[in-house]
């Protein structure tokens, strides 16, 4: 990614001017962009470790862990209770750090005003929660899914409020926000896994969800170091068709990937059914537009290096990661599924719609302007 200028506000005169790219704040802001992608793709690692190990419902409740604790305290919940304790910490690490490129963008963009208007609304959907949670408090284990679900519609309100009144790089503001609004509902995701008993539709929900915040958060890095202002077409037509249906076969890919994973032996807890899909013939359905979308890969990279188009270079690490995934893929079908690959195969599939992101980010670029 080119280090250009990152962002953009408007002056006295309305004119677009380019901020301080050295300044402490912008700098924080790279800092915490990057976190924000590792911290993403570390949780989908965690949450694989948590089905792969069994330890789905080491934690019994939500939030608590135990009915009395809200770490483990029995000793019959063993190592699970700590994978799956340890992987809820993760999501609060996640909340954090997007809590920071929230504040972070609003201030190297907007200003103080934005930031403190972000913290007023932050301080009310904490407020409004806990009175949600207090007037559900009856329902027992549905009252903490409602005071989320509340936290939930106040950061929305936030978000649109903040992206209405921003007066430039509102591209930075709407994906910041996006990923901060993903995780919180994320966590209410994982809630209600844990209380439906890890049911596999939605235990697959949660996966593609996280893999598509990874997406997100490695799209605001793009965006973070793009020039900002009106973007035109860096390809042929028929390239970017291509590239639009690649990317078709990399969502079908991942969508049989979750189903056959969902059918197979890692339903993270012993005592869980599965959906009843048959994993064999999954397997072999999910692996038929794998193979396409190599194949489609290597046809774009090769056309965008030959061209020397935009998102050649970008196009390599697509490949190579596509390559790779088939490689663990076929692997651990052949050696019976065993938890290490499966985890490594479920990362890879992240990473490979991340890079995936990037390459679609950059089939434009930012129009030459004529002084």
């Amino acid at each position: 990614m080119p280090d250009t200028t990152i962002s953009s506000s408007t002056d006295a005169a309305g004119v677009r001017a380019p901020l301080a790219h050295r300044t402490l704040w912008s700098r924080a802001l790279r800092v915490f962009a990057w976190l924000s992608f590792i911290s993403e793709t570390i949780i989908i690692g965690t949450g694989g470790a948590v089905r792969l190990t069994g330890s789905g419902l080491g934690c019994s409740e939500w939030p608590l862990c135990t009915p009395e604790s809200l770490v483990p305290i029995y000793a019959d919940q063993g190592i699970h209770g700590f994978i799956e304790f340890g992987n809820r910490l993760m999501t609060g690490v996640v909340g954090i750090i997007a809590l920071a490129v929230v504040l972070l963008v609003l201030h190297t963009i907007s200003g103080r005003r934005a930031l403190t208007t972000s913290l007023w609304f932050a301080v009310g959907g904490i407020v409004a929660a806990a009175i949600a949670y207090v007037i559900a408090r009856p329902l027992e284990h549905l009252a903490f899914p409602v005071a989320i679900g509340v936290l939930l519609l106040a950061v929305i309100a936030a978000a649109v409020q903040s992206i209405r009144t921003t007066p430039a790089r509102r591209d930075l503001v709407a994906l910041a926000w996006i990923v901060l609004i993903g995780v919180v509902a994320q966590a209410l995701v994982g809630g209600i896994t844990v209380l439906t008993g890890l049911n596999p539709f939605i235990v697959g929900f949660h996966y593609t969800s996280s893999l598509l915040l990874v997406c997100v958060t490695a799209a605001f890095l793009v965006r973070l170091y793009a020039a900002p202002g009106p973007r035109e077409r860096a390809v042929p037509a028929w390239f970017g068709i291509l590239s639009h249906v690649t990317g078709l076969a990399l969502v079908v890919t991942i969508l049989f990937g979750v189903l056959t994973t969902g059918s197979g032996p890692h339903s993270g807890d012993p005592d869980v059914l599965r959906h009843g899909f048959d994993a064999t013939v999954l397997a072999h359905v999910h692996s038929w537009p794998g193979y396409i979308l190599a194949a489609l890969v290597l046809a774009l990279t090769v056309s965008a290096w030959v061209l020397r188009l935009e998102p050649r270079k970008w196009l390599l690490v697509l490949v190579l990661a596509i390559l790779v995934q088939v490689a663990v893929g076929v692997l651990q079908a052949r050696d019976g599924l065993p938890p290490l690959l499966v985890g490594i195969h479920m990362v890879l599939a992240s990473l490979s719609a991340a890079a995936y992101t990037v390459v679609v980010l950059h089939l434009k670029r930012p129009v030459t302007t004529v002084d």
